[in-house]
């Protein structure tokens, strides 16, 4: 951050900068307890709500954990988001399409009614949008790009605008811009993989089953959607390499459909192509700090994992129910919300998690990335394992689901 003449400048008590699913979430559960926030988004306008959620799913989607669907319900989106489309998911399918190793999990196992829902990143994104134009103390500015951070909390606006904030909070995406104006370093590691994203239907019904194959390119995910009705539909994440990648995003509809089930084993039969494919770099990255005096990070901007789990947006909604735990608390006894010891505890109670998770996700992705007969003779017995083990089963899901990390009180 560097020193810069004052201006005269628009005061808010936090600034959150990025106005995807989790800067949404962020400014949603501050604006219900009135706190005066600014939530600051370069794209032109909201999502068109009367339009999301209707015909085909959208390509990007997420695997919502029920801890993450509590903090939506306590946010008051949850139901819209139920009555347009959400596809809940009971049971998992995981094996190794290089051998014999298989494991299934399902909810009764974890002890819970179901272990997530499949929802489209756009119908999650409509209802926050939904919600926060009913709080008057949250100012959504979209078509706003910040050009500047400065010390105090002050950010500059492209079109010259100046806005201060005891917080600013970065919510701008894996690339984050903030970050890089904030000089917090960020360890970056290429996967080496490409995700490969369309929407399919299949002959045969999911049934409510979210099941992944570990090929030797990497790990193919057929998620469950059902679409008025038919449960049918799949989204589909193919990590795979760059090459591979460009081949296959390549072929036609009915080519890729083919490659689809084969590689699939045809477990839910002749496989439809029903949107475009689209090629998504993986880049793993990790903030080596999360805060500094009056600046925190929250979501991607901290941490972008991996989709194997399908956890990124989770570990995203449970950095900003803590940050706004802390945010809430502070105020309530009367600290500073730029406070660096109150941030620092944000930080120290998610950073680990979240470190974790990265290395949980990059140590599958290495044993089930290699060829090594060795190595695939241990994970199919390690599969095979976890499957007849009820309570090693147990733990993972509860992993899984979101066990690890309750609520946050402020944001149940």
């Amino acid at each position: 951050m560097t020193d810069t003449a004052k201006q005269p400048t628009t005061q808010y008590d936090v600034i959150v900068v990025g106005g995807g699913m989790v800067g949404a979430a962020l400014a949603a559960l501050l604006g219900q307890a009135g706190v005066a926030v600014a939530l600051l988004d370069a794209r032109p306008a909201p999502l068109p709500a009367d339009e999301v959620g209707i015909g085909l799913p959208a390509m990007r989607v997420s695997a919502l954990t029920p801890v993450s669907q509590r903090l939506l319900e306590g946010l008051g989106a949850w139901s819209w988001m139920a009555a347009r489309r959400v596809t809940p998911y009971r049971f998992m399918q995981v094996w190794d399409g290089e051998g014999s190793g298989e494991v299934r999990f399902s909810a009764e196992q974890a002890g819970v009614p179901l272990l997530g829902h499949i929802v489209e990143n756009d119908v999650v994104l409509a209802a926050l949008e939904r919600r926060l134009d009913e709080l008057p103390s949250v100012s959504v500015q979209l078509g706003t790009r910040v050009t500047g951070l400065h010390e105090g909390g002050e950010v500059v606006l492209e079109d010259g605008r100046r806005l201060a904030a005891p917080l600013v909070v970065a919510a701008d995406g894996a690339g984050s811009p903030l970050r890089e104006m904030a000089g917090i370093p960020v360890h970056t590691r290429d996967t080496g993989h490409v995700a490969v994203v369309t929407t399919v239907h299949n002959a045969r019904e999911h049934g409510g089953v979210a099941r992944q194959v570990f090929l030797a390119s990497g790990p193919l995910a057929f998620l469950p959607l059902t679409v008025a009705g038919d449960a049918r539909y799949c989204s589909i994440v193919w990590s795979t390499s760059p090459a591979e990648a460009a081949r296959l995003t390549a072929l036609s509809p009915a080519a890729l459909g083919r490659e689809l089930e084969a590689a699939f084993e045809s477990r839910l039969g002749a496989v439809e192509v029903v949107d475009r494919a689209l090629a998504v770099p993986l880049t793993q990255r990790h903030a080596e700090r999360y805060v500094l005096p009056g600046f925190a990070l929250v979501g991607d901007a901290a941490h972008s994992i991996h989709p194997l789990a399908g956890q990124g947006v989770n570990l995203g909604l449970m950095d900003v129910a803590v940050l706004a735990e802390e945010l809430l608390a502070a105020r309530r006894r009367g600290i500073a919300l730029g406070e660096p010891r109150m941030l620092q505890r944000y930080a120290r109670r998610r950073r680990g998690d979240n470190a974790a998770m990265l290395a949980l996700m990059d140590g599958f992705r290495l044993l089930f990335g290699t060829r090594h007969p060795a190595l695939t003779l241990l994970r199919n017995l390690g599969l095979s394992g976890v499957d007849r083990l009820t309570p090693v089963k147990r733990l993972l899901m509860q992993q899984a689901i979101g066990r690890r990390g309750t609520l946050p009180l402020a944001c149940r």
